[in-house]
């Protein structure tokens, strides 16, 4: 007997008819009461659209999936409406009678634009969004599990950096697409500093101005060019100006003025600065204590104290961005955006800008606070633990004494135990009974402080970060799965024991009298409900049993964020254009990473995630801004970097200078040693030490103004820069490139079609309109109007021989 093949599907709807299971009994029945007329509701809506809709246990009480399919003639009634629609506002056109199949992504889209826009737009209005669908949780797609599985294992490690895009976009959509596009081609282009960025670690000094010169090229040749390129996409896959057609969003309220949206837009950004200060204000406290705190501290614990800035940063920063988060909801849903282009823009740019200071805030720190002042500001730190014991008295004399780990000894047992406290043997107190917990030795805070640092973060943001979050998006998605697994899979037998036992300890008759409320009990705890499920056969038999369980995994999974994905590698991007200076091998390391991406991102979607609606777009929206804004700002800070630490700017003799230009000089000594870069001689100090005269520290705070200038002057250059190459690119590839003449060749086709319907034809290179009395022309004239015989002779030719006769 052959198997049965499962159900067309187009969408689940995922209705939850409670969410809460320990409310009250009252509560719940009203909540009962209000799931049935709001699914009655539902099924009606479906039903009455022209669609069939039925409904299916989920995976816990109260949840029910409804499984959504469109009949073929209403999904060809949703084709020509949208090819109408595209018409009438200038995108490519498919002609109605082209056998090009609709695809499977395209299908998807239709039918859930039909169900979810709203009804001004020709929709249902069926939306989680819509208060008046309270109850549905959300609406997806099924995996196409065969496409899925040739989809991952296409990808060999010969093939490994190569996309099909067709393919990819027949199954989820432009947006996907344009996604993989993007970071196909960002791969390939990170070839070139993968390769000269291992050069110029080996070959080249730190700090190279050569390298930062190339990088910044770079990254601007890259922005530009991909500017080119989604155009170029976009006619490919015929959804330029997509835009325009965009259905608006359930949640519009109609009638608010453009300029008090604006306003709205404007509000968010004093919220935006004061919680990018907040967090500033978080890392910047972290950065002190991990860089400074822990290298003083000598006591017991001392490996341990190391970790905790560690700590600290995973309990306070996670919860900040999450708070922020919703805030930042709040207020894009408080702008009343039209579209879901222009709100997800917005939201995009309110997360990645607290995204991007939690990412570069550290090497900002450490290039501009720590490397420059580091041993004053450790001195600083140091001031502030020990100075206060001498200052204060009682209560804070007492604590910050204990702080600072000068604990008087009184008698044999209390000097013990101030010798355990600071870690020493009890030999090793000193003759006033005091122990010492803390580093108070000025004389060597340099020996505290390293300067391979800004090369230690550059290691870890490049290289372990990418690896844990490599295993965060592919590996941890399994062990989580297994460990709720196991634990349904204990908590099914621990019902199914407390069940039998049950029957069994309890006689006949009480058993009859008390089945209702054992039945209640079964259905309403999550592991009997499960109980329940076993027990029953489905009406599709074996089949449609493995069909609904799969499908309920499904519905247990993460919906898929394109967000998090363009994040990761717009972040790296920052980290190769704004900091590899420091660490040239960046670039390297991201190839690497991103060979890896590829498949990861394809094998995360398709296991670990919901299949994604499929949307029309033309653009990665936001995120070329993005790219735009890091490309300046790679600008600035590269030529920051390159002016305080490059070895190569410093001169090679101080002798024939005065005073005052010799600390110049030594201050830039200190900051090239500071840096990591090869130190000049002579530059026996770290950075602004105990040492230096106050004429050093004004020296330094004269090259660190100075740097900023360099900065400015290098971002007005990176605008003359970028226009040149903007240029170029924009006629290399462009400009009467492949994908432009056939989008043109296709609009004279769609307009000719246009006027041989209309009653015209083309006769040469004219349009010739069929008149009403059957004679061709355009107007209403018949002859030309010439009652003097105008036209009937020349006199052009008897003029020009009056010349030569007059020669």
């Amino acid at each position: 007997m052959s198997q049965k093949r499962p159900p067309d599907v187009d969408l689940v709807l995922s209705f939850r008819a409670t969410r809460n299971s320990a409310a009250p009994k009252h509560r719940t029945r009203e909540e009962a009461r209000k799931a049935e007329q709001q699914y009655k509701r539902l099924i009606k809506t479906l039903t009455y659209a022209g669609l069939k809709a039925v409904g299916r246990r989920g995976e816990s009480l109260g949840h029910i999936l409804v499984f959504i399919t469109c009949p073929p003639q209403h999904v060809e009634e949703l084709v020509k409406r949208e090819r109408h629609s595209d018409f009438l506002s200038g995108l490519p056109v498919t002609p109605a009678t082209s056998a090009i199949p609709l695809s499977p992504a395209d299908r998807i889209r239709l039918v859930h634009a039909y169900i979810s826009s709203s009804p001004a737009d020709g929709g249902l209005g069926i939306s989680p969004d819509a208060s008046e669908w309270d109850l549905v949780d959300s609406i997806f797609p099924l995996h196409d599990r065969e496409f899925n599985d040739l989809w991952v294992r296409a990808w060999t490690p010969r093939y490994i950096a190569s996309v099909q895009l067709e393919r990819i976009r027949d199954q989820f959509g432009d947006s996907l697409a344009l996604y993989f596009a993007f970071l196909a081609s960002y791969t390939k282009f990170l070839v070139g500093p993968a390769a000269f960025g291992v050069l110029a670690h080996f070959l080249f000094p730190a700090y190279s101005p050569v390298y930062s010169v190339v990088i910044s090229l770079w990254s601007i040749a890259f922005v530009e060019w991909w500017r080119v390129k989604e155009r170029k996409l976009s006619l490919r896959f015929g959804t330029r100006g997509s835009f325009k057609v965009e259905r608006r969003r359930t949640q519009y309220k109609h009638g608010l003025p453009w300029w008090r949206r604006e306003l709205r837009v404007l509000a968010s950004i004093p919220v935006i600065i004061f919680f990018a200060g907040l967090l500033s204000a978080i890392l910047t406290s972290i950065f002190v204590f991990e860089a400074f705190v822990t290298q003083l501290y000598q006591g017991p614990g001392k490996q341990l104290i190391t970790f905790s800035p560690t700590i600290f940063f995973i309990i306070f920063v996670p919860r900040v961005l999450a708070i922020y988060q919703a805030v930042a909801v709040r207020l894009t849903d408080w702008e009343n955006h039209a579209h879901q282009s222009t709100y997800t823009a917005s939201l995009t740019l309110k997360t990645f800008a607290l995204s991007a200071i939690v990412a570069y805030l550290g090497l900002g720190l450490s290039a501009f606070v720590y490397v420059p002042f580091g041993e004053g500001v450790m001195r600083w730190v140091q001031a502030w633990l020990f100075g206060a014991a001498t200052t204060h008295h009682g209560f804070k004399k007492t604590l910050f004494s204990v702080l600072n780990g000068t604990v008087p000894t009184v008698g044999k047992g209390s000097a013990i135990l101030a010798d355990t406290l600071a870690g020493h043997a009890t030999e090793n107190a000193t003759a006033e009974g005091l122990t010492q917990l803390w580093h108070n030795n000025p004389t060597t805070l340099q020996t505290k402080l390293n300067p391979g640092r800004l090369k230690d973060q550059m290691f870890a943001y490049t290289v372990t970060n990418q690896i844990v979050n490599t295993f965060m998006e592919v590996g941890l998605p399994f062990v989580l799965r297994s460990v709720s697994n196991f634990r349904q899979k204990k908590a099914t037998q621990s019902g199914k024991e407390s069940i039998v036992a049950n029957n069994n300890d309890q006689p006949e008759d009480a058993s009859r009298n008390s089945s209702s409320s054992s039945v209640g009990s079964v259905t309403s705890a999550p592991p009997k409900k499960r109980v329940v499920f076993e027990d029953e056969k489905e009406r599709g038999g074996m089949a449609e049993r493995a069909f609904l369980d799969s499908v309920r995994a499904e519905a247990a999974l993460p919906a898929y964020d394109l967000f998090v994905d363009y994040n990761e590698m717009v972040v790296q991007f920052g980290y190769v254009v704004l900091w590899s200076t420091i660490w040239p091998l960046a670039g390297t390391m991201a190839f690497l990473n991103n060979l890896l991406e590829l498949r990861s991102d394809a094998f995360k979607m398709t296991v670990h995630n919901r299949r994604p609606i499929p949307s029309r777009t033309d653009t990665i929206g936001p995120w070329l801004d993005a790219l735009t804004f890091l490309t300046w700002l790679g600008a600035l800070t590269n030529s920051a970097l390159v002016y305080l630490f490059s070895p190569q700017l410093l001169p090679t003799s101080i002798k024939s200078f005065s005073a005052t230009t010799n600390s110049t000089l030594l201050a830039e000594e200190h900051l090239v040693a500071a840096s990591g870069g090869s130190a000049a001689t002579g530059a026996t100090q770290w950075g602004v030490d105990g040492t230096a005269t106050a004429a050093a520290l004004t020296a330094t705070e004269e090259l660190l103004m100075k740097a900023v200038i360099v900065a400015l002057v290098a971002s007005h250059g990176f605008i003359l820069v970028r226009l040149v190459i903007r240029h170029v690119v924009q006629k290399m590839f462009w400009t009467s490139s492949g994908e432009v003449e056939e989008r043109e060749r296709r609009d004279r086709e769609v307009k000719l079609q246009f006027l041989k319907g209309s009653g015209a034809q083309l006769v040469g290179s004219v349009v010739v309109e069929r008149t009403v009395d059957g004679s061709d022309g355009v107007s209403g004239e018949t002859e030309v109007l010439d009652e003097m015989q105008f036209y009937d002779h020349d006199e052009g030719l008897e003029e020009i021989n009056r010349i030569s006769k007059e020669a």
